[in-house]
């Protein structure tokens, strides 16, 4: 299994301890396309690294992973809400809903390609997971989903309730228009502190904060900010606009 130098633990660790002879192998993230090789079974990897916003090559990891036969699972939690994402590019797209797409913790999805859902053995089924859920309540011999909510497992009520909304919200979005906004505020606050501009753009932008003086001075400007990994860690949104650019440029100079 091949992934990212530093990617987000909970995409990593599952692999890690799984046992079964799993191999895990990280290379640093610009390099996840020209690593993968005929003995790379599957490459997992976030499409936006969590600790520095750095957005994946997914055309060229998906291209070499198809070229070596290798199936490839993406992690989309910080990339769909702002970013348009293909999840058709890969064998399997996994995203937690509770951060851009702004629904409560513990609503999540994750899609199948038809090849891959076909391979994988549902070991966690229950009766969410039946063709028809209502039928499938009680006994062992209950027909499974054919599609990929064969794997699922009962929802969280509440916080689906809560999901709808916002899910819907950004459904009726551009999602065009979105990633233009929110590239433009983070470049705008890149060019205003002097920050290089990433190979591809991000809304996320980090830099090095070694004693956290910078993350403090945001934080006492009252400027919702974070430390991740070292560095401070700032990301625009839909609801940000070039004045919270402004105001978190006006708390270094303060």
């Amino acid at each position: 299994m091949l992934c990212p130098e530093g990617d987000f633990s909970s995409l990593l660790l599952p692999f890690e301890h799984a046992g079964r002879g799993i191999h895990l192998r990280c290379v640093p993230l610009e390099s996840l396309a020209a690593e993968i090789t005929d003995r790379t079974a599957l490459v997992a990897f976030s499409l936006v690294q969590s600790a520095t916003g750095e957005v994946a090559d997914s055309p060229a990891v998906a291209a070499a992973a198809a070229r070596h036969g290798a199936r490839t699972l993406c992690d989309a939690t910080q990339a769909v809400g702002w970013m348009p994402v293909d999840a058709s590019m890969f064998d399997a797209l996994i995203c937690h809903a509770y951060k851009w797409l702004c629904a409560p913790r513990g609503v999540a999805f994750c899609a199948l390609s038809p090849s891959f859902a076909a391979s994988m053995r549902p070991v966690f089924a229950g009766w969410y997971s039946g063709e028809d859920p209502w039928s499938s309540c009680y006994g062992h011999d209950a027909m499974l989903a054919t599609c990929a909510r064969r794997i699922d497992v009962s929802p969280a009520w509440q916080a689906f309730v809560g999901a709808e909304p916002a899910l819907a919200a950004f459904a009726d979005t551009d999602p065009a228009a979105v990633y233009s906004h929110v590239v433009e505020l983070a470049t705008a606050f890149r060019e205003r502190m002097g920050l290089s501009l990433p190979q591809r753009p991000s809304a996320i932008v980090t830099w090095a904060d070694p004693d956290g003086c910078d993350l403090a001075r945001l934080s006492a400007a009252g400027i919702i900010a974070s430390g991740r990994a070292g560095p401070a860690r700032v990301a625009f949104h839909v609801f940000n606009d070039l004045s919270d650019v402004e105001r978190a440029v006006a708390a270094f100079r303060e």
